[in-house]
């Protein structure tokens, strides 16, 4: 199953109900056991979606949102397994994901999800080049240090595809995972005028949220999130959060340029 969200305009978003906010921008129940489904937005054309294999096993999907004969056709892929061990067959070879182990995968391929305990999260965009499937250990990715305990935004930040290194179209993904004691992403915020973001929240407790703040910075407006839900970020909206426990999040992003330090930084008082 898929779902088809368009794109808001920020000056609707100002004067939304919370109701019409989460319909807009919140991806929720993505992790159904036995099951793929997914979110096709009209910014950057990105999918989202979870697929949860159980005893058996799952395809990608090929929507007819797409218009292709296999969702890769004209599409690459991210992965990173948000559960327990399990595997991915790209084109009849497998990869094994441990828990926030990602995997890349080119145009072109077909793709099935297995593992009795995993649960992967997936992004896809239009891709314009094909490039070889690559499987990114999180363990052996070297993470960026980023914030403060002082700021409590102290994180671990591990890119997994970044325009460096792994050489993709025009996906960018990774993991960042918050520090016991800080509570805030992404902070202070910033914009991408040339690509959509998604965060996925994940590895939270059951009782914990996150409040997660989105809109133009001079009229920014909040989400509160639970684990494995998602949130859609366009180009003109800020992206951050802060907890009540501790958690990590995966970011994925697409647009017309894939520097990752193609951002720009919004100060504090133009909040």
């Amino acid at each position: 199953m898929i779902e088809v969200r368009h794109s808001v305009s920020p000056s609707s978003v100002e004067t939304a109900t919370s109701a019409e906010l989460r319909e807009s921008f919140l991806v929720e129940d993505l992790f159904r056991p036995g099951e793929v489904h997914g979110v096709y937005t009209h910014d950057d054309r990105l999918v989202v979606g979870g697929a949860v294999p159980g005893d058996g096993q799952l395809e990608l999907p090929c929507w007819d949102v797409l218009g292709t004969a296999s969702h890769l056709e004209r599409r690459e892929l991210g992965v990173v397994n948000v559960g327990q061990p399990g595997h991915v067959l790209v084109d009849g070879v497998k990869f094994e994901l441990h828990h926030l182990d990602g995997l890349f995968v080119g145009r072109g391929s077909e793709v099935v999800f297995a593992g009795s305990e995993a649960a992967f999260y997936f992004v896809s965009a239009p891709a314009h080049a094909t490039y070889p499937a690559t499987l990114l250990s999180h363990p052996e990715v070297e993470p960026v240090a980023l914030g403060t305990a002082q700021g409590a935004n102290e994180r671990q930040l591990y890119r997994y595809a970044w325009g460096e290194e792994l050489e993709t179209s025009v996906l960018q993904f990774g993991v960042t995972v918050i520090a016991d004691g800080s509570v805030w992403n992404t902070f202070p915020p910033h914009l991408h005028d040339r690509r959509t973001e998604v965060y996925l929240y994940v590895d939270l407790d059951e009782q914990d949220r996150v409040f997660h703040f989105m809109g133009k910075p001079g009229a920014t407006r909040h989400l509160v999130m639970r684990n494995r839900q998602a949130v859609i970020s366009p180009p003109w909206s800020i992206h951050s959060g802060a907890g009540t426990g501790s958690y990590a999040f995966i970011w994925a992003m697409a647009g017309e340029n894939n520097a990752y330090t193609d951002l720009n930084p919004v100060p504090l008082e133009d909040l």
